[in-house]
């Protein structure tokens, strides 16, 4: 089923635009496009949102840090685009609350202005509370009209324990404000995918550009090992991490990206999750690196590194940072044990961050530029460089517009406040979500609020799809055969780790063990015509990813 858009690419091998990547920015730049009228093909050489799209921190920001770089616009565009996403995409989006333990009243006061002008770290000074205020009150300036939570409050040591009692007793203050968390990106940027080809766009999975002629742009189906040319006026590079190489293939030597690696773990500790009391605690380290200490899904998820990264080589969460996150911890909440039989799934991508010299990692910009090139005796080759989740509807837009420039067509659509998939007439309390559920999907249960959470309210014509046909449960609740077969049919599942890392939480949440690795690998090679071997090579794979030892990132 998966290779018959594969089969219907190549019978019409043509296209106005031609997308590279498949990351949430490669997507909303599809998802504009098509929205324009425009002839897009996007192909992504692994499976959609699985390279640094997947390896985020689930949250969309304001980007408070980017102040203390300069980065005013990119704040701004942040804050707007958080404010947006909250109002179109309420089923994956929603607010968090975030706290910041303070241990001291000035440091860093004098040093944040040499930092703000030279962009270089310097020896690490922990930022004090009225550094922190600064930027607070700045962070609530730029929410300005829009605004859709509270400002900042600062509270003393005695509140802050009385309402955080496990943190550490040290503090001097908190301080709290919102942003807002992303509970499923990579269902996210397929509901962005899944609306783009609504409008007419063509887009295929494990389909990597691997070369250019005069006819027009190599694939290379990764699937079967066949390989086909498309012809396109215009080819675009979001491969993030990997557009210098991407360049690399399609004959042109660029030098843009210096990407840096970050990982994550995730918990299952009920204690620590019970500390947070729901809250992001938002934290900096002694070595001035920002990092975070987040309850999602029942599991407390920390992160992040910093650190330069090669994109031709896998990456992978080290047991060294592992024990920089249990450092963390233990300073935030001294009183809680943490050990690695809690940790239930561990992750690692790399940022597509500019090209950055000797320039500390936490100074680049996080901000992102289009770059046009017309290489001789082709047609033009627009390269994005840099971008983050937060942004990736402004970023669509803006590339998308400077290809219509290309074509010579204009803009007939707009995205902003354009609701998200599932998104659409959600209902925004849980008394409606129970009403919507008895209405739409037949019974209020653990099964339709699970199909609610999935998929938004897309869960209508999934639950229309199971009606049509016979059904048995895979995993109880959690997924039944008729619902892999829709995400055969409806969502581009081509392989095991599709399922389990990105249509569902499976992985992330660590109910992916080995027992409901092999009864998924059967149900889904039974739909999709797999041998012994290759169902066997799937599990191997999967394993590798949610299994001890630490698991290693797909490239994108």
């Amino acid at each position: 089923m998966q290779r018959q858009q594969v089969t219907a690419i190549r019978e019409r091998p043509r296209a106005q635009v031609l997308v590279i990547g498949g990351g949430i920015n490669g997507i909303s730049t599809f998802r504009d496009l098509a929205l324009q009228g425009v002839d897009v093909l996007l192909v992504e050489r692994g499976d959609f949102a699985s390279g640094a799209s997947s390896a985020s921190s689930h949250m969309i920001h304001g980007g408070i840090r980017y102040l203390e770089n300069g980065e005013f616009r990119l704040v701004k565009e942040s804050v707007q685009e958080r404010n947006g996403l909250l109002k179109t995409a309420p089923h994956y989006v929603k607010p968090l609350r975030t706290t910041i333990p303070i241990f001291s009243t000035f440091s860093g006061i004098l040093t944040a202005p040499l930092r703000f002008l030279t962009h270089r770290s310097g020896p690490p000074v922990e930022r004090g509370a009225a550094l922190i205020k600064a930027g607070l009150v700045l962070y609530d300036a730029f929410s300005g009209a829009g605004r859709v939570a509270p400002r900042h409050a600062f509270h003393g040591r005695r509140r802050s324990l009385a309402q955080l009692p496990a943190l550490n007793p040290d503090l001097k203050y908190t301080a709290t404000y919102f942003d807002a968390s992303m509970h499923d990106p990579e269902r996210l940027a397929l509901d962005v995918l899944l609306d783009g080809e609504a409008e007419g766009g063509r887009a295929v999975n494990y389909v990597e550009a691997v070369g250019r002629s005069a006819q027009g742009v190599r694939l290379r189906d990764h699937l079967t090992g066949e390989e086909f040319t498309v012809a396109a006026d215009v080819v675009v590079n979001a491969s993030g991490p990997w557009t210098d190489l991407t360049n690399e293939a399609l004959g042109t030597r660029t030098r843009f990206l210096g990407g840096t690696k970050g990982s994550h773990i995730v918990l299952d500790h009920p204690e620590l999750l019970a500390a947070t009391a729901g809250r992001e605690i938002f934290f900096e380290n002694s070595d001035g690196r920002i990092v975070l200490i987040y309850p999602l899904k029942d599991r407390v998820m920390v992160g992040t590194t910093d650190i330069d990264a090669d994109p031709r080589e896998p990456v992978q969460c080290t047991e060294a940072e592992v024990d920089y996150f249990f450092d963390l911890i233990r300073i935030v909440f001294p009183r809680i044990a943490v050990d690695r039989s809690q940790i239930v799934y561990r992750f690692s991508g790399i940022r597509p961050l500019p090209r950055h010299d000797d320039m500390a990692p936490g100074f680049v910009s996080r901000d992102y530029r289009i770059v046009v090139d017309h290489p001789s005796g082709s047609v033009p080759t627009v390269s994005l460089v840099g971008g983050k989740w937060t942004t990736f509807r402004a970023l669509g837009e803006h590339l998308a517009t400077t290809v219509l420039g290309l074509l010579g067509a204009e803009r007939i659509e707009s995205t902003v406040g354009r609701v998200i998939g599932g998104g659409r007439d959600w209902p925004r309390t849980e008394s409606d979500q129970a009403a919507w559920r008895r209405l739409h999907l037949g019974e209020d249960s653990p099964r339709t609020r699970k199909l609610l959470e999935r998929y938004g309210t897309r869960a209508r014509e999934v639950a229309a799809f199971l009606a049509e046909g016979s059904d048995e449960p895979l995993l109880g609740d959690d997924l039944t055969v008729r619902e892999l077969e829709w995400m055969v049919q409806r969502e581009h599942v081509a392989r095991l780790a599709d399922v389990v890392l990105r249509r569902t939480d499976l992985g992330f949440t660590g109910r992916a063990d080995d027992a409901a690795l092999v009864i998924l690998a059967g149900a889904l090679g039974a739909l999709l015509g797999w041998d012994a071997d290759t169902r066997d090579a799937e599990l191997d794979a999967v394993r590798a990813r949610v299994v001890q030892p630490p698991s290693i990132v797909e490239h994108a």
